[in-house]
């Protein structure tokens, strides 16, 4: 049995023992531990940013939003074609230095044409790369401390297809019905959606310039920290029941049927650097109305550019031909949110 003093001993004898080896390593190697500069830092990996490759698959039972009624979302389910998983996505997120040149839209198009891997005689390809080439490097430039946050596809397969690259990230959407419920009942908005498609280049980026402010065309008054929304994406096939709602506040629509639903960008005049995808892009930040003066949620700078196809446009039930939709676009759009 070891006695209390000899544990006390033995305990310090190790201390020791540490303390003479650290003080006997060489000085050559003591030297090798040195403070980096920023300059000496950017060299380092793990330093230009973070990857993230993601695969998902998400199922909610409901959500519901709650006033004096209730707006609820029932059954939704975002995955891969064919209720498969998400995947094959990849993150890249990067906090900007100044001038610094990152991945943004379709920049990797631009690098693969400069590389000679596609050819400039498609008008798309010869936009991006007139777009985002930056002089030896490609993508968007940014200001010290934007968070930068690019969606691509982790395997974008030959990098000789076009095809290949705009079909990387295939994803559906399934939602069983939205309603809203009251006093007086419930009803139906939308039912049996069911949406599939594939996913084009998407960025998130938080502007670092929250010091400041600036007045939109309306008067709106708002802050320079901004997240900027610019996505585009594509479905191929989707159906709906479309059973009481608004179209951009213009058109009722009740009992409608869709089916075989399409939203690209391929027709038209605004076709060029959309490779054939629908667009969307919008900024939201902190805001003052000019009109209500109060303070809330800013979103402007709205655009979406899209051809819309309803080859089965049914209603009641009963097909009354097709409907399409070319150069559809929604501009110089501007919302203030706020509570009341």
């Amino acid at each position: 049995m070891i006695k209390p003093h000899t544990r006390r001993c033995t305990a310090r004898t190790s201390t020791l023992s540490l303390w003479v080896l650290a003080l006997s390593l060489p000085t050559t190697a003591m030297a090798e531990f040195q403070p980096l500069d920023d300059g000496a830092l950017s060299g380092v990996t793990g330093q230009a940013g973070v990857t993230i490759e993601l695969e998902t698959k998400i199922n909610i039972d409901h959500l519901a939003w709650t006033d004096e009624g209730t707006l609820r979302v029932n059954d939704m389910r975002l995955s891969g074609h064919n209720d498969t998983v998400l995947d094959n996505l990849k993150l890249t997120v990067d906090i900007a230095g100044t001038g610094e040149v990152l991945e943004h839209g379709f920049s990797e198009i631009a690098r693969r044409a400069d590389a000679g891997l596609l050819s400039t005689s498609n008008t798309d390809v010869a936009d991006a790369l007139a777009k985002y080439s930056m002089g030896s490097e490609f993508g968007k430039q940014f200001n010290s401390g934007d968070l930068v946050i690019h969606l691509g596809a982790t395997d974008y397969g030959d990098p000789t297809s076009l095809t290949d690259y705009l079909q990387a990230v295939d994803f559906e959407l399934e939602v069983g019905s939205i309603t809203t419920t009251g006093s007086e009942g419930s009803a139906t908005l939308f039912s049996d959606v069911l949406l599939q498609g594939y996913v084009g280049p998407t960025d998130l980026v938080i502007r670092n310039e929250g010091s400041s402010s600036k007045t939109l065309s309306n008067g709106n008054v708002v802050s320079g920290a901004e997240l900027q929304l610019d996505t585009h994406f594509e479905v191929t096939d989707g159906s709906l029941n479309w059973d009481a709602a608004d179209v951009i506040l213009l058109f009722n629509f009740a009992a409608v049927g869709i089916e075989g639903l399409q939203i690209h960008n391929r027709r038209g005049d605004d076709t060029l650097g959309h490779f054939g995808m629908a667009s969307a892009t919008a900024k939201l930040s902190r805001g003052t109305g000019s009109v209500s003066g109060k303070e809330g949620l800013s979103i402007h700078e709205v655009e979406f550019r899209a051809d819309i196809d309803m080859p089965v446009f049914k209603v009641g039930q009963v097909s009354i031909g097709s409907v399409q939709f070319t150069d559809f676009a929604i501009t110089d759009t501007t919302m203030m949110v706020y509570g009341h």
